[in-house]
Formats: structure tokens, C-alpha cells, sequence
């Protein structure tokens, strides 16, 4: 019992690591996500954290691949329950996985290796919200792209997000202009 009681203490720092490290990222973006702001953000101690991640990329990268896991769509789901899966999934990754202080970097190029990381993270969700449109979808690339597009658009415009903007976006979606 002792063994699975330490086994959790091991996993519960693991965790406060990452998300110190995606807070830190949703905050003030991935330059600002150092080992000593993990260390100022959790109150653990550094070593701890260099014997998980071996540097400040190790580390961004394992924050990042966290995001990629995202909640599972029934198969015999409906058409528009899969574009409201793909709507607020698509939109989770930016709002609650690399934040608009990520995704400023992303754009800017700021952090080449942040931006290498989280394209391929990108990358592996395009596929899975792709595959969720399936056949009905029209072009998935360009569906995400408008999704994503216009959430930004959104938050650049008004400086936050409606609560009622998904819902919004999928009645477009749903109007026809994905086939």
C-alpha cells in the first residue's frame, strides 16, 4: 500500500509540473515558461523537476502533449453533434490548452520550438476533429481553419468571447455552409 500511496505523490507532482507550465503559457507565453518560474509556481524544487524534463523543451513538449487527449465522440453521433464536438474542441485547445498568450507566440513565431511543438499537438487534433466530420464535413481543413478563425476574430474584436459564440458558429455551420 505504501508503494501505490508514493506512486500518486509521484504522479500528483508530475501533474502540478505540467499545469504550472501550461498556466505559465496561457499567462505570458512559452519564453516565460522556465524551469525557475515552474519552481516559483508549484514550490517545487528544481531538481525534481530536471529529473522529469531534461530542459525547458522537454518540458514544453510533455505541458503540450497533454492537450492532445481529447474527450471521445459516440460513433453514432449526428451531424451536428459533431460539429459542436469539433466547435468547442477546437476552440479548447486555444481557450484552455496554450491560452492567448500561447497562441500570440504561435503566430509571431516567437518560440520556434514552442511553434514546432504545438503545430505537430495541432496537427494530431486536426486529424481527430477531421475524422469526427466525416464524410458530411465538407473540407475539414477549412471548417477548423473558419472555427478557429473565427473565435480568434472574436477575441480580437471584443477582447473576450461570448458565452454565446459556439452556439452562433454552429448555427452557421449548421445553415448550410458545411455540406
Amino acid at each position: 500500500m505504501a508503494g501505490s500511496d508514493a506512486a500518486a505523490r509521484v504522479d500528483e507532482v508530475g501533474t502540478r509540473i505540467l499545469e504550472a507550465a501550461l498556466q505559465i503559457l496561457r499567462a505570458r507565453g512559452p519564453r516565460a515558461v522556465t524551469m525557475q518560474a515552474v519552481v516559483e509556481a508549484t514550490g517545487i524544487a528544481k531538481t525534481t523537476i530536471y529529473r522529469r524534463h531534461p530542459n525547458r523543451r522537454a518540458l514544453l513538449t510533455a505541458a503540450l502533449e497533454g492537450l492532445v487527449m481529447r474527450p471521445a465522440i459516440p460513433p453514432e453521433s449526428s451531424r451536428e453533434q459533431r460539429l459542436r464536438w469539433v466547435v468547442s474542441q477546437s476552440v479548447d485547445v486555444i481557450a484552455n490548452g496554450i491560452g492567448v498568450g500561447g497562441f500570440a507566440a504561435l503566430l509571431t513565431d516567437e518560440d520556434p520550438d514552442f511553434s514546432e511543438a504545438f503545430r505537430a499537438i495541432l496537427g494530431a487534433h486536426r486529424g481527430q476533429a477531421i475524422e469526427v466530420l466525416g464524410g458530411d464535413s465538407g473540407d475539414g481543413d477549412t471548417v477548423i481553419d473558419m472555427i478557429v478563425g473565427g473565435y480568434v476574430a472574436e477575441l480580437a474584436r471584443t477582447g473576450t468571447v461570448d458565452r454565446g459564440w459556439p452556439d452562433r458558429t454552429l448555427a452557421v455551420l449548421n445553415r448550410g455552409v458545411v455540406t
